[in-house]
């Protein structure tokens, strides 16, 4: 499974074949059921996890303890609470496995021992923190303020993934509506001669 994380870093094109085999020595494999924490609100966040296998969801839990569902992260995608891993301070969202999964994790320890090492990991994590700010980004445009039915069609259209892996109840969660109404929107959407 390291040949993931490290067709990965391979794949950036920054990193050295020498390079990647040094720097995948730091990221340890876990294994999380479906339903596992990788990652708990109100907990130190110690760890930055690359998705070898599997999915995460990133998520708050309100006043009332309901899940609000911020993102999800899918094979060679990485996952963390990254302000709180940066500044070791704990966690405001809690990131859990929605099935079996495999994931690279790395401490802050080590993460910061590579860095000073691997001058070009800086550029890695850049590009990563640059695709967390535009997935955040791409959220906010393409889901505040639509209708259930708009925010459906957008998935449909352009994060189908989250259709096929995702249970109804993340999905409506993640895209800020109740169960019911995006149920009404799939009816809508896939009666006979609307799409």
């Amino acid at each position: 499974m390291t040949d993931v994380f490290e067709n990965y870093l391979s794949s950036i094109g920054r990193l050295s074949a020498e390079e990647i085999t040094f720097a995948t020595k730091f990221f340890k494999p876990i294994n999380l059921k479906k339903g596992d924490f990788f990652i708990r609100e109100d907990e130190p966040c110690r760890y930055i996890g690359f998705v070898a296998s599997g999915s995460v969801k990133a998520y708050a839990t309100d006043k009332e303890g309901k899940e609000n569902i911020t993102c999800f992260k899918f094979e060679n995608e990485f996952a963390t609470s990254f302000p709180e891993f940066m500044a070791q301070e704990k966690s405001r969202r809690s990131i859990r496995a929605i099935e079996d999964s495999i994931i690279y994790r790395i401490n802050y320890l080590d993460y910061q021992y590579l860095l000073g090492q691997l001058v070009a990991l800086n550029e890695v994590i850049k590009s990563v923190m640059e695709q967390e700010y535009n997935q955040k980004e791409r959220y906010m445009l393409n889901y505040n303020n639509r209708s259930a039915v708009d925010k459906y069609l957008h998935v449909l259209s352009n994060e189908p993934i989250l259709i096929q892996r995702v249970t109804t109840q993340d999905l409506a969660s993640y895209l800020g509506i109740t169960q019911r109404s995006l149920t009404r929107a799939k009816g809508q959407i896939h009666r006979p001669g609307i799409l």
